[in-house]
């Protein structure tokens, strides 16, 4: 597979990045709002234009003025997204007009060394094209004008894009399985992107102490032990009840999308805190989501391992949850059990993805027969008569039966927890069908 090439999207704060990025990329993704500030980490897109595929890199507003701790952090990821570029599109405000901010954004981009278009944004109108001649004072070519909420220019934006990126290179075989798709969700400040930066190795997303400062899911590739993962750091998900502001809500929202997408999602959880209601919804979220799902109790340096009840902990969690998933222990800061949460991680995937082959089910059947007989009602008693795996990711089952009325909701969790308990299957969703076989009068007819 062809690596597909970088463009990343970089300006000043509240110039219409990130609205510029959806219009390019047709779709909603990243979050947009008329506060300024609300894009943080830089988060990757794919697009297509005039069968090119590349991926925009949007990224948070950048101020060197501005010494805030969070700030910084936001300017060291542009950084980051033109050293994985090879073309910038650097974004201005057209009707704000040429600011002191631009120059020294621009100064960057003359040193770079690669690709650069200047796109004028906020040109709603026709009339408007004049206003973009000043910021030929860039030194930066000919600026183009746009406007992210018309759409105007945005092709010759795109042409321009694919006219500036070097030649494809020549694509290559991919071996092994699809990467997993790995989803960290959770409240907000329990420790997401330390996690996942511990992953990683290095800062990939933005760490505050501050509560949400994730605004957008991040997906980053990673290989662990020969594996190809893809990691999704995501925003924190409160109780509605709690979200008070548009951003919040979009964000939030965001966050169970990326876990409706994910193989496994990892819930972590704050370690002072224990599993809390909340933990255990955004659990149930990701399982209903179809996602192999575990816990993770993340700053277990900040407990004392004596006085905190482990076992009661777990116990909790599979007292609530039907899924029955694990509860692990993990420190970003110390990089404790990181290694064992990604082993589970890939156990989950590879669990999620597995067939059983018919016989060995129905040697199964046979013997959850012998071990509870079956329900009945009114003198007719219910008969399993067959069973099979009719799908993956996640596994699904149907079995054959003489009458699904007859099949009690006790009976049917009992065969679900007992195939769970055989193809070790907890926290993995699975699905299993009764399906009822009709009778050899309808069968001859």
């Amino acid at each position: 597979m062809i690596a597909k090439m970088k463009v990343a999207i970089v300006g000043y704060p509240n110039v219409g990045k990130s609205s510029l990025v959806n219009r390019l990329t047709q779709t909603r993704d990243a979050v947009t709002h008329e506060t300024a500030g609300i894009t943080r980490d830089r988060r990757e897109l794919p697009t297509e234009w005039n069968g090119r595929e590349f991926i925009l890199i949007d990224t948070g507003g950048v101020d060197l003025n501005d010494e805030d701790p969070l700030a910084v952090s936001i300017q060291d990821q542009a950084r980051a997204a033109l050293t994985d570029s090879e073309v910038a599109v650097f974004v201005v405000d057209a009707r704000a007009g040429y600011r002191a901010g631009d120059d020294e954004i621009a100064d960057i981009l003359r040193r770079w060394g690669k690709p650069v278009l200047v796109a004028a944004n906020k040109i709603d109108h026709p009339n408007d094209v004049a206003l973009v001649h000043e910021f030929h004072a860039l030194g930066l070519g000919s600026p183009l004008p746009v406007s992210a909420t018309q759409g105007l220019g945005t092709g010759d934006l795109l042409d321009a894009i694919v006219e500036s990126l070097p030649p494809e290179p020549e694509e290559e075989e991919e071996d092994g399985p699809p990467p997993i798709r790995l989803a960290l969700i959770g409240r907000p400040n329990v420790g997401k992107s330390s996690l996942l930066n511990a992953f990683l190795g290095f800062e990939r997303v933005i760490v505050s102490e501050f509560a949400g400062t994730t605004r957008d899911p991040i997906d980053t590739p990673f290989e662990f032990e020969g594996r190809r993962m893809i990691l999704v750091d995501t925003a924190g998900i409160r109780r509605a009840a709690k979200v008070k502001e548009s951003v919040e809500y979009y964000t939030s929202l965001r966050s169970q999308r990326a876990a409706e997408r994910a193989d496994v999602a990892l819930v972590v959880c704050d370690a002072a805190d224990g599993v809390t209601t909340q933990d255990l919804r955004i659990a149930d979220l990701a399982m209903k989501a179809g996602c192999a799902t575990a816990l993770v109790l993340n700053k277990w340096d900040l407990t004392s391992g004596d006085e905190f009840d482990l076992e009661r902990e777990r116990q909790k969690v599979l007292r609530k949850l039907r899924l029955r998933p694990k509860t692990l222990t993990a420190s970003a800061k110390t990089g404790r059990h990181l290694q064992r949460i990604l082993v589970e991680a890939v156990s989950l995937a590879d669990r999620r993805a597995h067939r059983v082959a018919t016989p060995e089910l129905n040697r199964f059947l046979a013997e959850i027969l012998e071990l509870r007989q079956t329900p009945a009602k009114q003198g007719h008693r219910l008969k399993m008569l067959y069973i099979a795996q009719i799908d993956r990711n996640p596994p699904r089952f149907n079995i054959s039966v003489n009458s699904r009325n007859r099949v009690t909701r006790e009976y049917a969790f009992f065969v679900e927890n007992r195939l769970r308990e055989r193809y070790a299957l907890d926290g993995i969703p699975l699905i299993i069908d009764f399906a009822e076989r009709s009778s050899r009068r309808e069968r001859a007819a």
